[in-house]
């Protein structure tokens, strides 16, 4: 982890600034792997964390009997601690560094682990999933910012395997909660706080590497493209792709959350079978995920957007009706398609606002936990009312707001 990679700094107190190279000395330098393959494992084994707590889900509702109401408040005390602060810590990483901050934000996800495990009250389990929040809020900002560092210019094949990591995470939770949590119940979630204690080991290790890429020099001025966008396009460009974010982000939320009683209640299939499936549908997420940067270097950001989001659109639109095989087969397109765009939708916006890397990452990472907290809520209320079949009806309309991309400006040739 200690390859060198030539990046520009500010200093320890002032602002945090990536400057991009160019082609020919990226191509030279090359990526740091070992440093995109460490963050990559270290996201896997964050995002396994999380998606644990939707996984037990069914046994949390049946052992506490539970509404689907309090399903979502679960998930929003998870998301809401990572949507309120990731932006904040975005911010003061832009201007103050902190290296060993993940390694020491990842304890915060090894105690909330901990405490979920043990936790016999509502509010207790609220705790629990606020305190794993807590550690995905640190976690996010300074990861994708070092996965830039480490990229030697392709941006966003970085993004893509620093999102490799945490979407194959995502997938690995309902399998191991099939496999372990729901034949020896709550307690042995605290089995899974030896992953929390792995990461930190390796996340204090990356820090090594990272600690010596922040030079000492004084604030440099950012000299704008001449072809940049204007700042009012700017604003307008970011809040197209938070809406962008909305569509994908909220439609994976309603699938991450409810699948599983979808399938049981409509289907009657068990509880690990239906961990299954939606293991296959967020493993497809995973994959496109990979695929969606790379793409996003290659043939522009602005067109993989578009093609990802809308799409989606046939696919959403059919699951509400298919059969049980069939919509295996559409949650696997749909994960697909519409997991590709999150690479090349925060690389975009990240090279809107080229001076504020942390922000732009907290933000947008922020924005998905709290739109998949909010929005996992809003449908869980939603389900008591009516069905979860509804539910489905009605998100299966989500991608259309892809839409919104035509809004989006043409970047510098350097920055497509």
């Amino acid at each position: 982890m200690n390859k060198p990679v030539v990046v520009s700094e500010e200093t320890l107190t002032e602002p945090v600034v990536v400057s991009d190279v160019s082609p020919a000395a990226a191509k030279a330098a090359g990526p740091a792997y070992v440093v995109l393959a460490g963050i990559s494992v270290s996201h896997f084994l964050n995002d396994t964390m999380q998606s644990l707590i939707a996984s037990v889900y069914p046994i949390l509702k049946d052992t506490y009997a539970l509404d689907f109401a309090q399903i979502g408040m679960i998930t929003l005390a998870f998301q809401f601690t990572a949507s309120l602060l990731q932006p904040v810590v975005g911010h003061y990483t832009d201007k103050k560094a902190q290296p060993y901050s993940l390694a020491i934000g990842m304890a915060s996800t090894f105690f909330g682990l901990l405490l979920l495990s043990a936790a016999h009250q509502y509010l207790v389990i609220l705790v629990a999933a606020a305190l794993v929040g807590l550690g995905s809020a640190v976690f996010h900002p300074e990861s994708a910012r070092i996965a830039r560092l480490a990229s030697g210019g392709r941006y966003g094949f970085a993004q893509s395997v620093f999102q490799l990591g945490g979407s194959f995470g995502t997938s690995m939770g309902p399998v191991l909660a099939a496999l372990i949590v729901v034949p020896f119940g709550q307690g042995s979630i605290a089995w899974f706080s030896s992953i929390a204690f792995l990461a930190i080991l390796i996340l204090w290790r990356i820090g090594n590497w990272y600690a010596p890429q922040i030079k000492a020099r004084k604030s440099a001025t950012i000299q704008a493209h001449p072809d940049a966008p204007s700042s009012r396009r700017v604003a307008v460009a970011l809040a197209v792709l938070v809406g962008l974010l909305f569509s994908k982000q909220l439609y994976v939320s309603s699938l991450s959350s409810y699948y599983i009683f979808y399938l049981i209640d409509r289907f009657g299939v068990s509880t690990q079978a239906a961990q299954i499936y939606l293991f296959i549908f967020l493993a497809a997420n995973a994959v496109g995920a990979f695929l969606g940067g790379p793409l996003g270097d290659r043939f522009g950001r602005k067109i993989v957007i578009w093609i990802s989001i809308l799409g989606a659109l046939p696919f959403t639109l059919a699951l509400p009706y298919a059969g049980l095989y069939a919509s295996a087969v559409l949650s696997v397109a749909i994960g697909l398609i519409i997991s590709s765009t999150t690479s090349s939708i925060i690389v975009f916006a990240q090279e809107l606002v080229p001076h504020r890397f942390g922000m732009i990452s907290g933000v947008f990472f922020g924005v998905a936990f709290g739109i998949g907290g909010l929005g996992a809520a809003v449908l869980g209320k939603l389900a008591d009312h009516t069905s979860i079949e509804f539910v489905y009806q009605v998100c299966a309309w989500l991608p259309a707001i892809g839409l919104l991309a035509v809004f989006l400006p043409k970047l510098p040739r350097h920055a497509r």
